[in-house]
């Protein structure tokens, strides 16, 4: 077991520890309020808007919508607290499928079923709310994250219904995709007609009042497995101008119909190969066959497990040249790499024990992005793996931004356990130690198994949400849901 983050009682010994690791994120031995000058709390543009400071909180993907795909009241509990959390600029909300058959998970919002009604009953929950509690909204950004979900789709509780953009060499075996079935590879022609309904989602989001839309590109979904269709022919696949033309044509698309629509993207900077349990422990997937590794983006062909940032940090540029607002930087997949975008001392139910220090897994985020920060200096970027540095997230990020590594710092499961968690960081209040995440992954082990997404061990809402508090505790115990 690796050192838990709440033993260190102050940044001198935080240090000490980051330095055994090779680790070196940056590191502020005292965190500014606003009053104070924090590099927080500095407005930034993002197009023809301004964020009021530098805290943005990320989009998650719920599982508590309609089965239809509307927003619910407990739905609407989260953007809530995503308004009333202090942040300036709310990426995404949440992740929402843009046709029906690309959800996810049976709960997950779909757009042709909310419309710009139920866009705007999203977006009233999380403005009112930050309204209530800073008075004023001109300093908020907020967007709505578009997705297809690809060959994770799973719009029933009868399994999943991938559809992808090409076979995978592991992929395929490891998530019960038969490599003969061609039917399931999506066509040219029907690439064309999803571009379509992403530019329809986006005009509904649009009429509802939202600044900007997120098109989501990372975490094995299926723009971000375009990225990485080298063996895919046609239009859409090869090389890279060709593995970019899915996502460049939705954002022109989307330029076109909505001009005044900021366009922002969501983009796993780096993949590797995927990773399994194996006796209690964590292994990447065994590498025979599967070298020189032409199915990934931002890794090695000869090492699927180092890093190769070339491929991403040209599409960076592409993307800062046709007027994409800002980027918010992630890594991997959740269902094949949960350590690496998601560093926790606990996994989720389908994952495995880390098999680093986490605090690796936030060194190399961060540094990923400082690296396409300095290659792309113009163009806003977010960043992404805080939450699991816990009560040292202020120094850490306070510190990322001074120094020019991040120009915004993202919080997902922080905002969960404790919303108010940038608002106290700003106003220089003492953390609630009791709200803070410790990385329990309960929020990502109960949808896994057909749950509400939440913070079961910290939010007094969902401890107390039956029956799924208890099957949750069931399933951590070996038991079944």
């Amino acid at each position: 077991m690796f050192p838990r983050i709440a033993r260190f009682r102050d940044t001198h010994s935080f240090r000490a520890h980051l330095q055994t690791l090779s680790a070196p994120l940056p590191l502020d031995d005292t965190a500014l309020s606003a009053a104070e000058g924090s590099p927080l709390a500095a407005p930034i543009n993002l197009g023809h808007r301004t964020a009021g400071n530098r805290f943005a909180i990320h989009p998650m993907e719920g599982w508590d919508a309609s089965p239809t795909g509307e927003p619910t009241e407990i739905l609407l509990r989260r953007w809530h607290n995503f308004g009333a959390s202090g942040a300036k600029l709310i990426w995404g909300g949440e992740a929402v499928a843009v046709v029906p058959e690309a959800r996810a998970n049976p709960r997950q919002l779909v757009a042709p079923a909310c419309g710009r009604e139920g866009f705007g009953t999203l977006l009233a929950a999380a403005t009112h709310a930050h309204r209530e509690a800073f008075g004023t909204t001109n300093d908020l950004v907020v967007a709505l994250q578009l997705t297809h979900s690809g060959r994770f789709s799973q719009p029933t509780t009868a399994g999943r219904l991938s559809r992808i953009a090409f076979h995978h060499p592991v992929l395929d075996a490891r998530h019960g995709v038969d490599p003969s079935d061609d039917a399931c590879v999506l066509t040219d022609a029907e690439v064309d007609g999803l571009i379509d309904r992403y530019v329809e989602a986006a005009t509904a989001a649009a009429a509802a009042g939202f600044d900007m839309v997120d098109i989501k590109s990372c975490h094995g979904y299926l723009i971000n497995e375009f990225l990485a269709a080298r063996r895919r022919s046609g239009r859409y696949g090869g090389d890279l101008a060709g593995r970019s033309r899915l996502l460049l044509s939705i954002i022109e698309r989307i330029q076109e119909a909505c001009p005044g629509l900021l366009i922002g993207v969501r983009l796993s900077l780096f993949d590797t190969i995927p990773w399994r349990h194996v006796d209690g422990r964590g292994e990447p997937w065994p590498l025979e066959g599967a070298v020189p590794y032409d199915a990934g983006f931002g890794v090695d062909e000869t090492d699927p497990r180092e890093l190769n940032l070339e491929e991403p940090i040209a599409l960076l540029k592409m993307l800062h040249e046709r007027g994409v607002a800002a980027v918010n930087l992630s890594a991997g997949c959740p269902y094949a790499t949960p350590h690496l975008l998601r560093p926790a001392s606990f996994p989720p139910s389908d994952g495995y024990p880390p098999p680093e220090d986490p605090l690796v897994g936030v060194w190399r985020q961060m540094d990923a992005a400082r690296q396409a920060k300095a290659a792309v200096p113009d163009l806003p970027l977010v960043g992404s793996g805080y939450t699991y540095l816990q009560e040292f997230l202020p120094h850490v990020a306070q510190a990322a931004v001074r120094e020019g590594w991040i120009d915004i710092v993202g919080v997902g499961r922080m905002v969960l356990s404790y919303p108010e968690f940038p608002a106290d960081v700003l106003a220089g209040r003492v953390l609630r130690r009791g709200g803070i995440c410790r990385t329990f992954s309960d929020c990502t082990t109960a949808p896994r198994n057909g749950l509400r997404s939440g913070c079961y061990p910290l939010d007094a809402f969902y401890k107390q949400l039956e029956p799924e508090a208890s099957q949750v505790k069931a399933i951590k115990q070996g038991g079944t849901a």
